[in-house]
């Protein structure tokens, strides 16, 4: 099965979970990642009907990004300093902001381009050590510095759950969940609408990321790999 049907079958997945658990069937975003392909392979899945791709590094994000210009491109890896100025001309969304240093250089990056930044704030909901974000308990204080910058446009929250056990990442899924909606609940009405996302769930866990809320689901094996099970 090539990637284009991939694509269509994971897409048509995800509209069928949505449905089962009583959500509307476009309600949540798939973001195909697509990291370990090049152009040809984001071809197919364009031609599948695939209009949003999510990047790890800096450079595959500016060369897809400026190669298929009509799509929406996320940001989903670490953030570096030194390329925040790519990834800020390139990105629709940034999933993976968790450092004050950084949100400031993001405000700045945008503000040099006339753009207001959407981001995601990234949240270690595991406390794993290997994995990135701020603690629940920091968050609340990094939303606070963020509302302040005027170009960044905070629009949700990202979290990683550990693999290998469901159980454990419904638990970090509904754990994000309840940080996003005890967050919502206190900001002004302007930024309560601005967030609205919580991306959720990849190839092992996004039918249980969905049943917990997710309304990005980043799923890159199960399209682009062929020997994903």
């Amino acid at each position: 099965m090539g990637i284009a049907q991939q694509y269509k079958q994971v897409a048509a997945q995800v509209r069928h979970e949505c449905e089962r658990v009583g959500r509307a069937p476009d309600s949540v975003t798939l973001l195909a990642v697509s990291k370990t392909v090049g152009l040809s392979g984001v071809e197919q899945a364009i031609e599948a009907n695939a209009d949003q791709f999510g990047e790890n590094r800096p450079d595959q994000l500016v060369q897809k990004a400026q190669a298929f210009p009509n799509e929406k491109w996320h940001f989903i890896g670490n953030i570096q300093s030194r390329q925040i100025g790519k990834i800020v001309q390139n990105a629709y969304l940034i999933h993976s902001l968790y450092e004050k240093k950084h949100a400031a250089k993001i405000n700045d990056a945008a503000a040099n381009i006339g753009k207001v930044q959407s981001v995601l704030l990234e949240v270690n909901v595991s406390g794993e050590q290997s994995k990135s974000g701020v603690s629940p308990e920091e968050l609340a204080d990094l939303v606070r510095f963020c509302a302040g910058l005027p170009n960044l446009r905070i629009k949700g929250l990202m979290t990683m759950a550990p693999q290998g056990n469901l159980d454990v990442a419904r638990h970090c899924f509904s754990g994000l969940r309840e940080l996003f909606e005890n967050t919502k609940a206190k900001m002004d009405t302007q930024r309560m609408q601005d967030f609205c996302e919580l991306s959720m769930g990849m190839s092992e866990d996004w039918q249980v990321a969905i049943e917990e809320g997710s309304t990005i689901v980043r799923i890159g094996r199960a399209i682009f790999s062929d020997d994903f099970a």
